[in-house]
């Protein structure tokens, strides 16, 4: 193996050991540009490997953090790690496409300073796994058009290394809440590319307790960075705050908009999880992120632990519709 020939880093985090994330590594193993790959592996402390698996990468990077208690810093240190010019977040619940890195690499040659994938449900049977794949990922969900955007999808988007950098330190905060990371880097005068032809089936949650407690600790984590990230003063957070009633009526404007068929078959789901959102940003807002970064975590890795129990690999669905791409 050599970094010299890696044009693109791709971080993959696990708590656990390797068969939390052998499912994903199959997936990365499969891509058309596997041989321009670094992998990039992410520990609490150490893990063993299938280096058969391995080999067709262009490096594998083992990072060992002692512990880790959020997807943030385990990322960021991925990042710090890594040694391509380009690095993308993977997860070992999200599943891309053969030429998902190919894709990625054509659109950072083109100068972007993030591209996103579009993104599809890995498990659609039940309706709380489809209420929160709007609620997470609406503005992705293929057929999607391609372009310029605001914001891209968390924890599976790929960024110019460089750029992630310059945050030091803050980095692994800001990491917690990519959206926060997305509007300061368009604020900088970057550019965000959703590139349509990049394609990943996401495992969404399926279980009702676990999508309460993601929809509560995401909510608050994301209130409680953007306050820190935006300088929110005292009044600020408590003007949010009372206007939180109405983040889960605009939220579901947005998605039923977008969506409108899929949102009405899955009303009930959406609007509850939107309010359990609401009630999560409301708590950030004022008294801070608290534990819901740890408790988040608990439910971001091992996915599979709470999909439908008769979930397998071989039911992701596949997607040959052609999507309209507006591409720059």
């Amino acid at each position: 193996m050599t970094v010299l020939k890696a044009a693109l880093s791709v971080v993959l985090a696990t708590p656990g050991d390797y068969e939390m994330i052998r499912r994903t590594i199959g997936f990365l193993r499969a891509q058309t540009v596997v041989d321009r790959l670094e992998l990039v592996v992410v520990v609490p402390s150490s893990i063993t490997l299938d280096r058969d698996e391995l080999e067709r990468f262009s490096n594998v990077e083992i990072v060992s953090l002692g512990s880790f208690d959020s997807c943030g810093s385990a990322n960021a240190a991925g990042v710090r790690a890594a040694h391509a010019p380009v690095v993308a977040l993977a997860e070992d619940h999200a599943f891309p496409d053969p030429d998902w890195a190919e894709k990625l690499i054509e659109a950072h040659e083109r100068g972007w300073a993030a591209v996103g994938p579009a993104v599809r449900n890995g498990n659609p049977r039940t309706r709380i796994s489809r209420a929160d794949m709007l609620i997470g990922y609406g503005p992705w969900i293929e057929p999607v058009s391609g372009g310029e955007v605001d914001f891209l999808p968390g924890h599976n988007t790929s960024y110019k290394r460089s750029m992630l950098l310059d945050y030091g330190e803050d980095l692994d905060a800001i990491m917690e809440a990519e959206t926060i990371l997305h509007w300061s880097l368009r604020a900088a005068g970057h550019r965000l590319l959703l590139e349509p032809r990049a394609r990943i089936a996401h495992l969404n949650f399926a279980q009702f307790m676990p999508f309460t407690h993601v929809q509560f600790n995401g909510g608050r984590v994301f209130a409680a960075t953007r306050a820190r990230y935006q300088n929110w003063s005292g009044l600020d957070r408590w003007l949010f705050a009372v206007g939180t009633p109405l983040v889960p009526l605009v939220r579901l404007w947005r998605i039923v908009r977008s969506h409108p068929r899929a949102s009405l078959a899955v009303l009930p789901n959406l609007v509850y999880g939107l309010m359990v959102d609401a009630v999560g940003q409301c708590f950030g807002c004022l008294l801070g992120a608290g534990d819901a970064r740890a408790r988040l975590s608990q439910y971001e890795f091992d996915r599979v632990r709470y999909v439908e129990p008769d979930w397998d690999a071989a039911s992701i669905p596949s997607n040959d519709i052609p999507t309209p791409m507006e591409i720059r």
